[in-house]
């Protein structure tokens, strides 16, 4: 059984911001690019360690959208 990650919006990807998978579709979705996502959570300008799953799920998002 595959796992979609998308199904679990209330994930925290940035724990340094407590920004949620859910938030950052949402603001995808809303036409926000990463460096506008990043300015309005505070991801991506923390420790560092959330960019490859962040920059992963966005591209993810992106395919989606086609």
């Amino acid at each position: 059984m595959t796992i979609n990650k998308h199904e679990y919006p209330d994930e925290i990807m940035c724990h340094c911001s407590g920004t949620t998978r859910g938030y950052i579709r949402n603001l995808f979705e809303q036409g926000l690019d990463v460096n506008a996502i990043s300015q309005r959570t505070g991801a991506l300008s923390g420790c560092g360690g959330c960019e490859w799953d962040i920059a992963e799920f966005l591209k993810e998002l992106a395919e989606q959208q086609g």
